[in-house]
């Protein structure tokens, strides 16, 4: 399967890793790349304030694709709040300017270290929430991931993503005040 990644920093790349482990064609696109077609699944690995204009410029390209958000809407400013009001999220945002795509929430509580080595804290297995409206778009982003080493759960629907950008708001400033390191954070143990 083609995994289309907007943005090659820490997170795209073990994002993309991750993709490519599992045998699927990963490209990256950065700000000045032409796009000629999308994948079938879309990464949007970019800070939040990017968001606005890449499913601008490419609202009809996202048509019909599995849109992955994995941004956490913090106010960078004070490190203190989620700039989305608190009955919404990134990810309805999007879902609510891209009809036609299926957006799902997922990453946003991982850590870049952890996706890369594939465990928290070097103990437990990297788990990829993922939440979304879309059953089969979800699975087929678990199956996309299935040979990477990676979990992915299945976290409910797109109305969960609030909760999942407030546990990654919450796991970064953990790390950002060392209580924990960015190769650690929450894990999901069955």
């Amino acid at each position: 399967m083609k995994i289309s990644i907007f943005g090659q920093g820490n997170m795209g790349k073990a994002i993309g890793e991750n993709f490519s482990q599992a045998g699927n064609e990963v490209e990256y696109i950065k700000r000045d790349t032409t796009v000629d077609s999308l994948g079938e699944i879309v990464v949007l690995a970019v800070p939040y304030a990017s968001v606005e204009d890449i499913i601008t410029r490419y609202a009809d390209e996202l048509s019909g694709k599995i849109v992955v958000d994995i941004t956490n809407p913090v106010n960078f400013a004070t490190f203190d709040e989620l700039v989305v009001s608190s009955d919404s999220s990134v990810a309805a945002e999007i879902a609510e300017k891209l009809p036609d795509s299926n957006v799902l929430k997922a990453f946003n509580t991982n850590f870049a270290a952890t996706l890369t080595s594939q465990k928290v804290g070097g103990k437990e297995k990297t788990t990829v929430l993922v939440a979304g409206d879309n059953k089969e778009a979800k699975e087929k982003f678990a199956a996309a991931l299935e040979k990477s080493g990676l979990v992915v759960t299945d976290a409910g629907s797109l109305k969960r993503a609030r909760e999942l950008e407030a546990t990654g708001f919450l796991q970064m400033t953990l790390a950002a005040r060392e209580k924990l390191t960015w190769a650690g954070g929450f894990g999901v143990i069955k």
